[in-house]
């Protein structure tokens, strides 16, 4: 199956023969649906705090940053921005000079609320010698797109949106990254003032994101009163997936072996490759304008607030449960805390001897932690939160998404119907153990929950494999304790028009 020839590409990329098998295998068999014992929702599985647990967590989280602990912020920069111009493209590629749909229509009247719209003037006058006003007075509209989306003016077509002006302000424009630099600033922000920022970025706008940053930093730490520790990472070609044809051979191109990126899921190499106490995971399109963060910052803040008093509570157990002559009511108390703080559910669990239950605790409690944010689900596209039935039996919190729940079964459709929230991609991490070692989070991946999906290259269709998904499988076996988060915390930019929303203006 695998060529001398293939063998060689295969040890440039840092792949095995055996992680191939291991994939075509997938295609063969696809990946398992999830067993899902219910939606998660406030009260099963969702946190709701109250004023007084908001108080708290705060004060822990403000305490914590009064230490030297190193905290992070892990951002997920490598998305091209092509997908935000979609209408744009078809407009352009299409007959009618004049915008004949909604979307269309609202890019235009509005055009001059968007923040790069000064930029996109000085590029239509240079290219095109008229101003944006008078190119939509005399029918150039597809002009002013070219000049937007191509190389020829702002190539915002082909840039990452990390690198597009987003928010409008008096003292210069703001990209998401820069709106990450000031995220930072506010709430992860150590005793030292110190704040660590890593973007995970694609090859080809590694140098644009580093110049970027270097144009930004020294204002943005002299704005906050901060000194920044910013670093980049790209997905790694060993985390690449083979094609496959229809019979679930490796798809070749020219008699080359075809590779497509493993997914969002293949950072938690990245991820694993960081040294942080506690990092924050959020998408790099999610960002408001100051007028909007205090929200935002809050809330990172108790999420954030909520780990640290966990971990605290899970260390000290851990300790009590190093001891020889722990007793049977103590391990009860620790066993309560997972079932009632961290929601792992073992309805097997009073058949455990003393120590049987013992080591099911150390188990349970000796492993990454997170906090995730979870937002009513008011419409907004996304995976959701779930309480899954685990391979020992157990039952626990999952961030699934619908291609992994078994539609066919109609009790499995009519619970994720029920779901009444989904995630933002608000997560807040603690990765190390109470001894404080860094755990190897790859060990916590259940591999058997990619994604398998329909391509074509040059015209022939292939299948596409999807690593476990960094907020789904990639952290399937981590303590995860989901809180609800307003809406108002969830502002993601999939549309152009989406910059026109109140929340970005």
């Amino acid at each position: 199956m695998l060529t001398k020839k293939d063998e060689i590409v295969l040890e440039k990329r840092g792949i095995s023969a055996q992680q191939i098998d291991d994939q075509l295998k997938s295609f063969e068999n696809e990946f398992p649906y999830l067993k899902i014992k219910s939606a998660a929702e406030v009260g099963r599985g969702i946190v709701k705090l109250d004023e007084n647990e908001v108080q708290s967590v705060l004060r822990d989280w403000e305490s914590y940053l009064q230490t030297d602990a190193s905290i992070l912020k892990f951002v997920p920069a490598s998305g091209a921005a092509s997908r935000m111009f979609k209408d744009l493209f078809e407009f352009l590629d299409g007959e009618s000079e004049e915008p004949e749909n909604a979307f269309m229509m609202r890019f235009f009247s509005e055009i001059q609320n968007f923040a790069f719209y000064s930029d996109l003037n000085e590029v239509c006058l240079k290219n095109d010698h008229l101003y944006i006003p008078e190119l939509i007075k005399n029918k150039r509209n597809k002009a002013i797109v070219a000049n937007l989306l191509l190389d020829k003016g702002l190539n915002y077509g082909s840039l990452p949106k990390g690198l597009l002006k987003f928010h409008k302000y008096a003292d210069g424009n703001r990209t998401p990254m820069q709106e990450h630099l000031v995220e930072g600033a506010l709430y992860a922000a150590n005793k030292s003032k110190k704040v660590n920022i890593h973007f995970t970025v694609s090859k080809e706008h590694r140098l644009l994101f580093e110049k970027h940053l270097s144009e930004s930093l020294s204002d943005f730490e002299k704005k906050f009163s901060v000194k920044y520790q910013v670093g980049f990472s790209e997905q790694k070609p060993s985390t690449d997936t083979i094609a496959a044809d229809e019979n679930n051979q490796p798809f070749r191109d020219k008699d080359q072996l075809v590779f497509r990126p493993g997914g969002h899921g293949a950072l938690i190499e990245n991820l694993n490759d960081l040294d942080g106490d506690i990092i924050f995971v959020k998408n790099i399109d999610n960002v408001v304008p100051d007028s909007l963060k205090s929200e935002t910052v809050n809330y990172k803040k108790i999420i954030a607030g909520l780990l640290v008093g966990i971990q605290q509570q899970c260390f000290a157990y851990l300790k009590e449960l190093e001891s020889e002559i722990i007793s049977d009511e103590k391990l009860a108390v620790i066993a309560q805390f997972c079932e009632i703080k961290l929601n792992i559910h073992y309805s097997d669990i009073k058949s455990l001897s003393h120590n049987e239950l013992k080591s099911y605790l150390i188990t349970k409690l000796n492993r990454p932690i997170r906090v995730c944010g979870m937002v009513k689900n008011e419409g907004e596209p996304g995976g959701g939160p779930f309480l899954t039935v685990n391979s020992d039996g157990t039952v626990s919190p999952q961030i699934l998404e619908s291609s992994q729940i078994d539609q066919s079964n109609t009790v499995d459709k009519q619970i994720m119907q029920q779901s009444t929230h989904f995630n933002p991609v608000d997560l807040v991490c603690a990765v190390k153990n109470y001894k404080g070692q860094k755990f190897d989070l790859l060990k916590y991946v259940d591999k058997k929950t990619g994604f398998i999906s329909l391509k074509s290259k040059n015209g022939k269709d292939l299948k596409a494999l999807e690593l476990p998904g960094l907020w789904n499988g990639a952290m399937s076996d981590w303590n995860s304790v989901f809180v609800e988060v307003p809406v108002a915390t969830f502002n993601p930019v999939k549309t152009v028009n989406d910059l026109l929303r109140t929340e970005h203006q």
